[in-house]
């Protein structure tokens, strides 16, 4: 049940990263955007426990985010509002890739939860 718990708290993270990216690209705003990444980083570090067929695809869309996120973050300091919106972007496909591989991994367990009780 832990582990259940533990997921749970990563993927709401991931959703809540990648919900506010999009508000970041939707209305750029320094506030939105330091947001996006502290979440991000924070699903991130959630990720590296997570255990799962697909945890290392799972690990690396997010550090992907991340590496989107952040140099977006310095280049929206520096006033490069466009730019900053360009990276945006890249992290939230990254986002959605994880959203798809959590969704593919949750069905997967659902599937090896229903062999299991059928023995």
């Amino acid at each position: 049940m832990v582990r259940k718990g533990k997921k749970l708290i990563a993927d709401f993270f991931m959703l809540m990263a990648l919900t506010t990216s999009v508000s970041y690209i939707a209305h750029p705003n320094i506030y939105e955007l330091i947001t996006a990444v502290t979440l991000n980083l924070v699903a991130t570090i959630l990720k590296i426990g997570t255990r799962g067929i697909l945890n290392i695809e799972y690990l690396a869309t997010s550090i992907v985010a991340d590496f989107h996120l952040i140099p977006a973050l310095v280049v929206a300091q520096m006033g490069d509002l466009e730019e900053s919106v360009s990276l945006v972007w890249g992290a939230v496909v990254a986002n959605i890739v994880s959203i798809v591989i959590m969704i593919i991994e949750a069905i997967m367990s659902s599937l090896t939860e229903e062999d299991e009780e059928e023995f």
